[in-house]
């Protein structure tokens, strides 16, 4: 079969303000290929025809991208629009959810802090890290706010498998993670678990949207201002302090790969 090749629609209007502007962007090195082998072609047309992919370049701030999401999210509210996923990174910054506990910023002056809206408490996003906004209609995919949570917790898990990591679910902690045999266990003996990709949504009439991040190669430093999550027994890792040489470009094929499994 020929090699797919995928075009993304970059939606220049969402972060310029221009009413209808869009130019479609065929993706840069790295994601040539059949990125679909092995699966049918009902999979295929979910993950490319049901929703609109789009690659953000740069750094793209924090404030305007949310803004722009939510002005999506009430455009397929509203059937105007289809669904969509982002990939893009932000500068470094921290975003609080509405859990959060001021005593987990434990480093205010540190870097930007934003109020996200979505569930969960502080994370951290900046360069390095793959961000992938989830802009999907729950209404019709079924009104279930934990079976969702749990198929982007499968996306996440299923598109570390490519890279022969296993990434696993932890009872009372959203996310992601890795155990480290590499490393020294913890106080009680049990092995060290570190977080790789944290996940936060939030609903609005049934339309989804903030998503997932997966930690590519970011600064790992970066996390120490805050409490990931709350969760201060546990520490965060990346596809390369697993020594594992992973592009961005790599993990967004995966990705891409992914989603029909996860999202049939």
């Amino acid at each position: 079969m020929p090699a797919v090749a995928i075009a993304f629609n970059f939606i220049t209007s969402l972060l310029t303000g221009a009413d209808s502007i869009s130019v479609s962007l065929a993706w840069e090195s790295g994601l040539s290929g059949d990125f679909f082998a092995g699966q049918s072609r009902k999979q295929r047309e979910s993950a490319m025809s049901l929703v609109e992919w789009a690659h953000l370049p740069g750094l793209a701030p924090y404030a305007d991208t949310l803004a722009a999401m939510e002005a999506r999210v009430a455009q397929i509210a509203a059937g105007t629009a289809p669904e969509a996923i982002w990939l893009l990174e932000h500068p470094p910054l921290y975003t609080a959810g509405t859990s959060a506990n001021p005593a987990d910023l434990t480093d205010p002056g540190r870097f930007p802090v934003h109020a996200a809206g979505r569930g969960g408490q502080y994370t951290y996003h900046g360069p390095g890290q793959r961000v992938a906004y989830a802009m999907l209609d729950l209404n019709a995919r079924g009104r279930d706010v934990r079976k969702f949570v749990c198929a982007l917790e499968n996306w996440v898990i299923l598109t570390l498998a490519e890279f022969n990591v296993t990434g696993e679910r932890r009872q009372g902690r959203v996310g992601v993670w890795v155990t480290r045999p590499d490393l020294p266990p913890n106080p009680d003996g049990s092995p060290r678990e570190d977080k790789i990709a944290a996940i936060g949504v939030k609903l609005r009439k049934w339309v989804s949207f903030h998503g997932i991040s997966i930690n590519v190669e970011p600064d790992l430093s970066h996390f120490t201002g805050i409490v990931p999550c709350g969760i201060r027994d546990h520490g965060v890792t990346s596809l390369v302090d697993l020594g594992l040489p992973v592009t961005m470009a790599d993990l967004d094929a995966a990705l891409i790969r992914c989603f029909p499994r996860a999202f049939p």
